[in-house]
């Protein structure tokens, strides 16, 4: 049967079926990015490929092994899964298909984090920063202390006070909600990083080698601030330079340029 035939055969309800399965794989599959639960799925696979082999050879000992374990795989995946099923179940109920003012939210928070990092810097309190781009961080978020807060100027400034419990480690954000405090993140071995430089430039560095993600750090010993991205740290960043690097990997492409217009500045100065 041609590639014609085939789909001369298929139904709108067909069509419709594939998509829908398509989309819940798809958002499964982004649910669990970048957690521990992808180990879990492998792990359930390899499984599912012994049972299929044991069959195939006729090893019935090990059949009934598996088939009593399979019995019981639903509510072990309920007890595994149970932080990513609420948080799919928590998305569904507050955010549609389509997410309303997303990007507008996404830059509101950069601006807090812009205000904050210069406010840290102007006061010489060492801070570090992690937002999250494609590849998921939950890895790290789960070995910090869980927040779930919307991003905020006095959140931030509390969370990295050196009196506070929290302010050793990096905080992480996810969108427009910081995910965790005080999260551990590995740290660079590059050579060509300045002996200078202290633990938290090294941790910056090492989570932009090890994930797409964006690091922002603040020196307490120089007051300065840096942004660590591709495996790459930029140094000496002033509040429109930060923000400029903010815009230019985490918002849509194109709007640096529309805010920078908006501001009276050249899109040249804000990347600057």
């Amino acid at each position: 049967m041609s590639y014609r035939e085939i789909l001369q055969t298929l139904s709108l309800s067909d069509v419709v079926d594939v998509a829908a399965v398509t989309l819940i794989v798809y958002y499964l599959l982004l649910l669990i990015r970048g957690t521990r639960a992808v180990q879990v799925l492998v792990g359930l696979l390899v499984l599912f490929g012994v049972a299929a082999a044991a069959r195939y050879l006729g090893l019935r000992t090990l059949q009934n092994v598996l088939n009593g374990f399979f019995v019981l795989l639903p509510f072990g995946v309920i007890v595994l899964f149970q932080n990513e099923i609420r948080r799919a179940l928590t998305a569904f109920g507050k955010n549609p298909l389509v997410r309303v003012s997303h990007q507008e939210r996404i830059e509101a928070s950069l601006q807090e984090i812009v205000l904050a990092a210069t406010t840290l810097a102007s006061r010489r309190i060492g801070g570090l920063i992690v937002l999250e781009r494609l590849q998921g961080l939950r890895e790290y978020v789960e070995n910090g202390i869980r927040l779930d807060a919307v991003v905020s100027y006095d959140l931030l400034l509390t969370i990295f006070d050196p009196t506070t419990p929290l302010h050793d480690g990096a905080v992480i954000v996810e969108d427009d909600r910081i995910a965790a405090a005080a999260c551990f993140l590995p740290l660079s071995s590059n050579p060509s990083l300045s002996t200078r430089s202290g633990t938290r430039h090294r941790a910056a560095l090492g989570i932009s080698e090890e994930t797409d993600a964006l690091a922002v750090v603040v020196s307490e010993e120089t007051g300065r601030i840096s942004v660590a991205v591709d495996g790459e740290l930029h140094e000496r960043l002033d509040a429109r330079g930060l923000r400029g690097m903010l815009y230019r990997h985490l918002v849509t492409p194109g709007e640096e340029t529309r805010r920078a217009r908006r501001e009276g500045d050249s899109p040249a100065e804000t990347a600057a």
